[in-house]
């Protein structure tokens, strides 16, 4: 079930207007897809809106003081190496939310590797399906939702305050 959380965009005249924000569960709705060069910790161009959609998101709900940051990767390779990838690319994502304001202590990267597939890795389209970037509401005004650890039972891929 999706439900729709509004927030205010500020203009450069001072005034506001609404701005949708789009929720499955806990999870925020983007507009496009994080993605990544291939085999890497690079995001393409592409996923800058959707960074941008994270980072207003946060400033405007401050009730949400942590966002898990869950990378998932497909199963065509090894299970070892696509677990590090996932923690790395996660907390690349967070790194890139911090260079545009959002606080890292609010921010948890997590890797799931390739442990959460939503489709069988049987295909091409398929593999497309299971690499996916999500980012869930773990903490409000600072206490764990639905009593669940904040990790979500992922790895955490780094520290994005020790930099």
């Amino acid at each position: 079930m999706c439900s729709l959380l509004l927030g205010a965009a500020a203009h450069a005249d001072g005034q506001t207007t609404p701005r949708g924000y789009q929720l499955d569960g806990n999870a925020l709705v983007l507009p496009m897809p994080v993605t990544f060069l291939a085999d890497g910790v690079t995001m393409t161009p592409a996923s800058d809106s959707a960074l941008d959609h994270v980072a207003a998101y946060l400033a405007d709900k401050t009730y949400i003081t942590l966002l898990r940051i869950e990378v998932h990767v497909d199963a065509d390779g090894n299970a070892a190496r696509a677990q590090t990838l996932s923690q790395h690319r996660a907390y690349a994502i967070a790194m890139a939310l911090v260079k545009r304001g959002v606080l890292c202590t609010r921010l948890l990267p997590i890797g799931f590797g390739d442990t959460k597939p939503v489709a069988a890795n049987d295909s091409p389209g398929n593999r497309a399906q299971n690499r996916r970037v999500m980012f869930v509401n773990a903490a409000l005004r600072g206490r764990p939702i639905g009593g669940m650890p904040v990790d979500g039972g992922g790895v955490n891929g780094g520290d994005p305050c020790s930099t």
